[in-house]
């Protein structure tokens, strides 16, 4: 990606080591329905929990690989926060959240409508979020509690050793993914979502949830389309790592037969398919075929 040109988000905060209660002043920026409806996820690898792109829902929230939306914790008053030079890996990251800032302004703006971004947490190895403990082995997720997009760098690393998903596009679709969360957020979507998912059956409410992922995949196609920052072999890193990250494919590396009742952010297959489909058309209403109502 061509990202030197790019402006960074001020819409950040670092937490200090461990996390904690309390709130202190951010490393920049301040608290962090239109289109179609969207909400919330995370997944897991063996008995590890690896949100990649993922809202945490774990008392309330989402991952790349889980899936929910929920409520605050009694007593959370938010995370202790810090001032610190960033480093290269978190500078790139805001990039990339500027990016979507600037595309998704311009979409709302569209529809005649004001865009309020989402906030980018840091943390190292556990932190603390509106939806509950944040923790590094969860992977990337957004809070639609604070709504935020909590982020532990090193899930990089991950990615590309242990998913074989390389590449700085592949780092960028993880945040754009999170984004499409914030977008659901913003549409109401996820809290319809997590209200249905209430009255329906096990296999029901995750069918909702794969609808809900699909989407935010197919809303990370349209910011890279749209960003106007791709180059050759970014569209391959992206579907590499949307392939990596299927539940089929998740579950066969666990060394488990692929179980679909239990999926809840899609096949390899289908996640590919719906990034493809928002890189291909730039268009949010083409991911309206993930809708959820």
């Amino acid at each position: 990606m061509r990202l030197d040109e790019e402006r960074e988000s001020e819409n950040y905060e670092i937490q200090r080591g461990g996390g904690g209660m309390g709130f202190g002043g951010g490393g920049g920026g301040g608290l962090f329905g239109m289109l179609v409806p969207l909400i919330a996820s995370r997944f897991g690898l063996g008995g590890m929990v690896v949100a990649v792109i993922a809202i945490a829902l774990f008392n309330g929230a989402g991952g790349l690989l889980t899936g929910g939306g929920g409520q605050n914790p009694n007593g959370f008053q938010g995370a202790q926060t810090e001032q610190r030079e960033l480093k290269p890996v978190e500078h790139l990251s805001l990039k990339v959240l500027g990016s979507t800032e600037r595309v998704w302004s311009q979409v709302f703006s569209e529809h005649g409508q004001r865009y309020t971004p989402t906030v980018l947490s840091f943390y190292s190895s556990s932190g603390t979020s509106g939806c509950g403990a944040a923790q590094s082995a969860m992977g990337p997720f957004y809070c639609p509690v604070d709504k935020k997009i909590y982020l532990d760098t090193d899930f990089y690393d991950e990615l590309q050793k242990r998913f074989g998903a390389p590449g700085d596009f592949a780092q960028a679709y993880v945040i754009a993914h999170e984004v499409g969360h914030h977008i659901q957020d913003l549409e109401g979507t996820l809290e319809n979502v997590h209200d249905r998912q209430s009255q329906l059956g096990g296999a029901q409410a995750n069918a909702l949830q794969v609808k809900v992922e699909l989407q935010a995949d197919c809303y990370a196609g349209v910011w890279g389309k749209r960003t106007g920052l791709m180059e050759a072999g970014d569209m391959e890193e992206g579907l590499r790592a949307a392939r990596a990250i299927g539940d089929d494919t998740l579950q066969e590396q666990a060394g488990r037969r692929p179980v679909p009742d239990s999926f809840t952010h899609g096949t390899s297959a289908q996640r590919m398919e719906a990034l493809r489909r928002g890189l291909e058309s730039g268009d949010p209403t083409a991911c309206g075929v993930y809708a959820t109502r």
